[in-house]
């Protein structure tokens, strides 16, 4: 007897083993994601450009109170070793007329320099990565919210429903995606944008971030709605209805929990591309306006100094690279360890 309950223990202590470290789809996940040193750098690189972004203002209260941010300042000087001078020179490297300080390497003083107003470069970059990622941010996760769920009822309850809401995700989605975002840009821009109790004005930060967020509903809401109607023909999903289980009761125990990781793998692929059209917008002048700014509209100041001050569109322009990249490589990330779970 001893001997034939001795593998029926094993057994049980086996399944308790496999219980404490988890067998679930988020910790079968969670452990192929964590030996992924790609992502964890990705993360990293996330980390560090956030918190630099987030300690923006910190930095300012390390700068003079004459320091310009936000507002021109081109008549206005600076000590620089214990020198007064001039935030935009004349003649400096054979150059016709005025050119902005270069970087002092002096965290306290024009760190990166001035860009053509004679603004603190540093603070800007700082304060404009602030924005960048806090439209970017926002407009993925509506985009992602609005688009997925929209995906999820046109799949699922199919029908008229699927037929106009994929009619409306058609619409959207023959237009050029830069195309449509600087042509809706341009008009809320010049005029705002009021509708009942809601009221944006044109330098408000929401304008590019819900232009942004509308126009990729389409890239996310119709993967999402062709993955919700294969979900829904699965065997598990017809057992579920034929045991009497109701239509909501299966989209929110069957169908939902099978289509979230798709949508966690879109958010950081969609912020990476919601910073760049963001960027883009800001650059043409139909996104970020002043006095706000963004590293589009860095990289807009910058643009006529590329051979004299260069520091001013490389800096930001090396930043948006370096994010969106480490967003998508995080994209990728999340994507191999959840596929198949």
């Amino acid at each position: 007897m001893s001997s034939f309950l001795k593998p029926v223990v094993r057994s049980a202590e086996a399944a308790q083993a496999t219980v404490e470290l988890g067998t679930g789809p988020w910790a079968t996940a969670w452990r192929k994601l964590r030996v992924k040193p790609a992502a964890w750098s990705a993360v990293a690189v996330i980390v560090l450009i956030t918190a630099a972004a987030v300690c923006a203002p910190l930095y300012l209260s390390l700068l003079s109170p004459d320091t310009a941010v936000f507002n021109s300042n081109i008549n206005g000087t600076t000590v620089i070793n214990g020198e007064e001078v001039d935030l935009l020179q004349s003649g400096v490297d054979g150059s016709f007329g005025v050119t902005p300080i270069g970087p002092t390497w002096d965290l306290t003083n024009y760190f990166l320099g001035a860009d053509a107003q004679g603004r603190d470069v540093m603070a800007r970059i700082l304060f404009g990565g602030a924005n960048s990622l806090l439209i970017g941010g926002v407009a993925a996760f509506l985009c992602c919210l609005v688009g997925g769920g929209l995906g999820v009822i046109a799949g699922f309850f199919g029908g008229i429903t699927d037929s106009i809401l994929s009619r409306l995700f058609d619409v959207l989605w023959a237009f050029p995606v830069y195309l449509l975002a600087i042509s809706l840009s341009i008009i809320l821009v010049q005029n705002g944008f009021s509708w009942g109790p809601i009221n944006l004005e044109s330098d408000s930060l929401m304008i590019p971030t819900l232009i942004i967020a509308l126009i990729y509903v389409p890239y996310v809401a119709r993967p999402i709605r062709a993955q919700t109607v294969a979900i829904k023909n699965r065997t598990f999903v017809k057992a579920s209805t034929s045991l009497g289980s109701s239509r909501m009761r299966t989209l929110v125990r069957d169908v939902i929990p099978n289509v979230l990781p798709s949508l966690l793998v879109y958010i950081p692929i969609m912020i990476a591309l919601c910073m760049l059209i963001e960027a883009a917008l800001s650059f043409l002048g139909v996104g970020v306006q002043e006095p706000e700014a963004s590293w589009g509209t860095i990289i807009n100041d910058g643009l006529a100094m590329m051979y004299t001050r260069p520091m001013v569109a490389l800096v930001p322009g090396l930043l948006i690279a370096a994010t969106a990249a480490a967003f998508n490589i995080l994209g990728d990330a999340l994507r191999d360890s959840l596929e198949a779970n």
